[in-house]
């Protein structure tokens, strides 16, 4: 069996992969791949399925699976696994630093400091402390966020369309009743046709003035033009994003906008999450060959 690595995973992946098979990362051996083990970075289109001639399995280490044309897989027999479990307290942690940073003006206090500015008087702090937090999506990600807001003393709220009830957060009944009650918002969704642009103007003037918004799900459920208008205009406080419509951003009109906290899609990427994701592949692989020798 072979099995290509095709994104960028952990270093201890191929040693732990070995006894699998040949495990190489020469995307050229893509056709005689039995499994491709992928991120974000790669695209499993209809195109790149079928250039795969003897493909079984696809495994994408992280939460989404929309750079993986599902339906196509399917139709070839390909089996489409993720490792959904492994990073929701790396992606969560990610959020919550990013929700402490804004109101912290970490970032400019840093910069300031190293321009050899004492901004003590300039720099106005506020606190996540009874604050609400309104979370959009509370799968597993967003049940590790609404843990730790809590123990920050937030109020959590919560919209998800999937969910009846929740042991930390209150449910909201709408995405409207959610952004009108909301200090922080956090996202947490996955990118489907339903959710693609779902933060836009409309929605947007339903938010409380001076909103704070931390995006690590996906990029293009923010209108990225009407989010920057928001900024200008002050009716939202401050966008922080992890993710983006491509990796990298291509001439997004976000970079360079007034109070914005950007990270490179980097939620996911500690140390102790690719051991993680390594963890489920084996596993994932280990049952895969149980199945095949049944």
């Amino acid at each position: 069996m072979k099995i290509l690595i095709s994104d960028a995973f952990g270093p201890a992946l191929p040693e732990q992969l070995a006894r699998f098979g040949a495990i190489t990362d020469d995307k050229s051996e893509l056709p005689s791949a039995d499994i491709v083990l992928v991120r974000s970075k790669t695209k499993c289109t209809p195109e790149y399925i079928d250039s795969a001639t003897q493909l079984k399995m696809i495994i994408r280490g992280g939460v989404g699976l929309d750079n993986i044309d599902l339906d196509y897989a399917a139709s070839k027999g390909v089996v489409v696994h993720n490792t959904a479990a492994a990073s929701s307290i790396a992606v969560a942690e990610q959020a919550m630093a990013m929700m402490l940073a804004m109101p912290n003006h970490v970032i400019r206090a840093h910069q300031t400091m190293s321009e050899g500015v004492w901004a003590k008087k300039e720099l106005k702090r506020s606190e996540l402390y009874k604050k609400t937090l309104g979370l959009l999506g509370i799968g597993r990600i967003g049940t590790e966020v609404a843990r730790r807001a809590a123990a920050f003393g937030m109020k959590v709220i919560a919209y998800d369309a999937f969910v009846d009830s929740h042991e930390i957060a209150t449910l909201k009944g709408s995405l409207d009743e959610l952004l009108a009650e909301s200090d922080y918002l956090s996202i947490h969704v996955p990118q489907t046709p339903e959710t693609l642009g779902m933060l836009n103007a409309q929605t947007i003037a339903g938010m409380k003035d001076g909103i704070r918004i931390v995006n690590t799900a996906r990029g293009k459920v923010v209108v990225e033009a009407d989010m920057v208008a928001a900024l200008h205009s002050g009716k939202v406080a401050g966008y922080a994003t992890d993710v983006w419509y491509s990796d990298p951003p291509q001439d997004s009109p976000l970079v360079g906008a007034p109070n914005m906290l950007m990270a490179p899609h980097i939620g996911a990427s500690t140390h102790e999450n690719l051991g993680r994701i390594g963890d489920i592949i084996e596993e994932l692989i280990e049952q895969f060959v149980q199945e095949g020798s049944a």
